[in-house]
């Protein structure tokens, strides 16, 4: 077969094994979570919940992930890539899921953000899946396609659209969440038919085989230790953890802001996620690999940054008119859509990417998991500012934001350390 001139499609054309099964499972997420996740805190809102404790779920659902984040490297290596991600799944998405369909107050959403917390635990696991047995060249590319399947997932949003307008937005948003527990459910069933234990799951299951979870949680100092001494590994997650909590604050305020403070109907906004995606796929099909295939990954990163903190900026400028929101303003939040999906588009890619080829081999998932852990205690504090900050102003939790990303705009310009991808590029290059 002729391979794609395309080396996005060339790379989702080849695709093989575990990498396979996990990337061509996750449009699923589009008629499940995807569908939903634009409605979670204007639904918060219509059942009485204020900014300030809609911020405080926020934070209680990062500090749950803390803790299912420092359980995750020991789970995965005890229970195995695949089984990990078929049962913490279940338990993150499946039964949150449940809770929210049902929820009649704060105290609902509360719990289920602390179940939810769980998917920490997966994402540790799913990420080995991922990566583990695939060529380390062509993990950037694996991100890149992972973000691409969850934006083609959002062709599915008019789906919502409808509910909401035939229904109203609490008897929609209730269908979407039992929608959401059924159709995550059958994900699991088929990534994890698909799928097969890692060569390094394989061999960690023998070395945990009858270590008990304390004395394994103790290893971790010594993790800890590979950590502190690679300045790659503490320069990827310092990144990490700026783009994660830019992640939560836009991921609960955003649409809060959209539709409390421009005046966007509640049935139109599941078209600003599905614009966004759509604008993600084309670029990552097109301009995001000419600017990430290149041997340094420093240049594009720092794009990333500056169009990200653009478009948040942006969203900030945008005047609230009293009587609604006008063409201008739906103009203006194109070009938000626009500058948003790129830099959300390649800092997701990057980060991750950057996280995966700094850590240490052999010991991937425990390492990640202490990654994830600090990242979860640095960024778990913004979900509460930002709440407190959208009680006074629904600008403010973005003025935020655009602080953060000048941060990691200076981290990134400032700190960068080369990957081990880039030196080998470098010698194989080399004269």
């Amino acid at each position: 077969m002729r391979t794609p001139r395309n080396p996005m499609l060339a790379s989702l054309v080849g695709l093989t094994g575990n990498a396979r099964a996990a990337i061509w499972t996750e449009p699923m997420w589009g008629l499940s979570m995807a569908l939903v996740l634009p409605y979670a805190s204007v639904f918060m809102l219509a059942l009485g919940v204020p900014d300030e404790q809609i911020g405080l779920v926020a934070t209680v659902g990062t500090v749950s992930q803390v803790g299912f984040g420092l359980l995750g490297g020991v789970i995965t290596d005890k229970l195995g890539r695949r089984a990990t991600t078929a049962v913490f799944d279940i338990v993150a998405w499946s039964i949150p899921c449940l809770i929210w369909a049902f929820a009649q107050n704060f105290w609902w959403f509360l719990v289920a953000a602390v179940v939810n917390g769980a998917w920490q635990v997966t994402q540790n696991s799913w990420d080995c899946l991922l990566v583990e047995d695939a060529d380390r060249a062509e993990i950037p590319r694996l991100y890149s396609l992972v973000k691409v399947a969850g934006d083609c997932s959002a062709i599915f949003a008019p789906i919502a659209a409808l509910l909401v307008a035939q229904y109203g937005l609490e008897p929609a948003v209730r269908i979407l969440y039992l929608n959401a527990a059924v159709i995550m459910t059958g994900k699991v069933a088929l990534l994890y038919r698909w799928s097969t234990e890692t060569r390094t799951g394989r061999l960690r299951l023998e070395q945990t085989r009858g270590v008990s979870t304390w004395r394994l949680l103790a290893q971790y100092r010594g993790v800890l230790g590979l950590i502190l001494r690679s300045r790659g590994t503490l320069f990827s997650l310092a990144l990490s953890a700026v783009v994660a909590a830019v992640t939560l604050v836009n991921g609960t305020f955003w649409q809060v802001a959209v539709n409390q403070r421009l005046g966007v109907a509640d049935a139109l906004l599941p078209f600003f996620p599905l614009v966004r995606s759509v604008l993600s796929v084309v670029l990552f099909f097109t301009v995001i690999p000419r600017l990430t295939h290149v041997l340094n990954l420093r240049r594009p990163t720092l794009w990333g940054f500056v169009v990200y903190l653009a478009g948040q900026l942006l969203l900030v400028a945008i005047p609230a008119g009293g009587d609604g929101p006008t063409a201008s303003t739906y103009v203006l939040l194109g070009v938000c859509l626009l500058l948003d999906a790129f830099g959300a588009g390649i800092l997701f890619m990057l980060t991750e990417s950057l996280v995966a080829l700094h850590v240490d081999r052999d010991e991937r998932s425990r390492v990640m998991a202490i990654q994830r852990t600090c990242v979860m205690l640095v960024v778990a504090p913004f979900g509460w500012i930002s709440g407190w900050l959208s009680g006074m102003d629904r600008a403010w939790p973005f003025v935020l934001t655009s602080g953060l990303l000048v941060l990691g705009l200076v981290l990134a310009a400032r700190f960068w350390v080369t990957t081990h991808h880039e030196e080998m590029a470098a010698a194989t290059d080399a004269p």
